[in-house]
């Protein structure tokens, strides 16, 4: 794992799926201290395959989520109760891959989750609901990297 710092964001090569729910593990530590007045959100984009999935399953096992951690492409939201956090009560994950349009998105109460300051909302594909999520959301992005279990993990806003 190799880790390079841009100005305000840091690159991360993982070479294994391993890795890579490690690097969703620590940052998910580090955003489970942190209190706001409102949802904490990670907003996750790439192509398939690109590790977003593998990602949340390692930021929700950080958060003491014992459940098997898959994405919710066809109910579009999981809300997973987190206990003994001090700032965060849930987990909500989204899959906006199957959303036509960001409107979509009200229909499951998106809004009042925003404003919700016990949780962390992690979104998979959050590029197809760009303009609901607020401006200070944690930006992570995924790419092939030049080997075949290579990815370069990209973390703005942070």
């Amino acid at each position: 794992m190799r880790m390079h710092k841009a100005s305000q964001a840091i690159s991360i090569t993982a070479t294994s799926a391993k890795q890579m729910r490690h690097i969703a593990f620590m940052l998910a530590k580090e955003i489970a201290r942190t209190k706001t007045g409102r949802a904490r959100v990670v907003a996750l984009v790439g192509n398939l395959g690109a590790g977003k999935t593998t990602f949340a399953q390692g930021f929700a096992k950080a958060l003491g989520v014992k459940e098997n951690i898959q994405s919710p492409t066809f109910v579009l939201m999981k809300i997973y109760a987190l206990k003994k956090k001090k700032y965060l009560k849930h987990l909500v994950h989204i899959d906006a891959y199957r959303l036509e349009a960001p409107a979509e998105m009200r229909h499951l109460g998106f809004q009042d989750l925003l404003k919700d300051k016990d949780a962390v909302i992690l979104i998979e594909w959050a590029d197809r609901i760009k303009k609901l999520l607020p401006k200070d959301a944690m930006w992570i992005e995924f790419e092939y990297g030049k080997k075949v279990n290579e990815r370069i993990v990209r973390i703005k806003n942070i």
